[in-house]
């Protein structure tokens, strides 16, 4: 069994899959925004390791089938943590993969955490070969579409690399998940930073879009930099005007994360028109702060 000396992050939407833990940290882990993996050395815990890990996992479910099935999770969707998985070389993606078919009988999909980088050093026959084994969502964190806004965060990837990275794993039938960051350009390049998202979201037409607001935490060079949260105000009217620029043909929206200042989720392009007018509506309210972040979560 692995060691779980620190927090195992998942995406809210693999809150009912079976997870496993197969690697420590990020690779990048650079990111100043992020505090999610500080102090953990990336490290993959081995082939070996894993192996066993999937056998005794794959035990205990057999063992619960027939008894309190529904308390367990659903073990026809596997996600593989921590941070990027995908950065792991194909030859050792291949072997979990086949090894997770052979133990999981009903195995529907298996989904990661994906960094640009990672995507792009597959070939396309082996990202085709990963979706043959079940290989499903690949998460991504874009953050921003504006490149002064990535490098002003220390994101590895440029908006151009992560457009590239997702439009290939789609070409070989992956799932894009697809995640941005309101607030991360500040007051300055509030606008720039929406505009951009927008376009570098259109091109890559992801099937599922979150949006998320950044909160800064204690744990991230980006909080002791004095950086500056936008005010709540601002966070709202930034988001109403990347979804204004966002024309897309078949993307599920959601932005309901606890740091989000109202819980929104939607279809493109059926529901853009009532997002804007329930943003419109919210903005001219006069409930939202525009002297400070407003309320922040107590937990993210």
């Amino acid at each position: 069994m692995f060691e779980r000396s620190h927090t195992l992050f998942r995406p809210p939407a693999e809150a009912d899959s079976l997870i496993i833990r197969v690697a420590d940290g990020c690779p990048w882990n650079g990111c100043t925004f992020c505090g999610m993996y500080k102090g953990v050395p990336y490290k993959f815990q081995g082939l070996e390791k894993a192996e066993r890990e999937f056998s005794r996992v794959a035990r205990l479910h057999s063992q619960a089938a027939g008894k309190a099935w529904k308390q367990w999770p659903d073990a026809r969707r596997i996600f593989l943590a921590d941070g990027d998985v995908m950065h792991l070389d194909f030859q050792t993606l291949e072997t979990m993969l086949v090894s997770l078919n052979e133990k999981f009988q009903g195995l529907a999909r298996v989904s990661v955490y994906a960094n640009g980088a990672s995507i792009l050093a597959k070939t396309d026959d082996e990202l085709r070969r990963l979706k043959e084994l079940k290989l499903h969502t690949l998460y991504m964190g874009l953050e921003s579409g504006d490149n002064e806004t990535l490098r002003a965060v220390n994101k590895r990837e440029s908006a151009e690399e992560m457009i590239e990275a997702g439009l290939r794993a789609q070409s070989a039938g992956l799932r894009m998940s697809v995640m941005v960051l309101i607030g991360l350009a500040g007051k300055e390049r509030s606008l720039e930073h929406a505009r951009a998202t927008a376009e570098a979201v259109n091109q890559m037409q992801p099937r599922l879009l979150s949006a998320l607001r950044l909160v800064t935490t204690p744990n991230t060079s980006l909080y002791h930099s004095g950086f500056k949260m936008i005010t709540e105000y601002d966070a709202v009217a930034e988001l109403r005007e990347m979804i204004q620029g966002l024309e897309l043909e078949q993307t599920v929206f959601r932005a309901d994360h606890s740091s989000n200042i109202v819980p929104l989720e939607a279809r493109f392009p059926k529901d853009k028109g009532r997002l804007l007018s329930q943003l419109d509506a919210l903005l001219a309210s006069g409930q939202l702060d525009k002297n400070s972040p407003g309320r922040l979560p107590w937990s993210l």
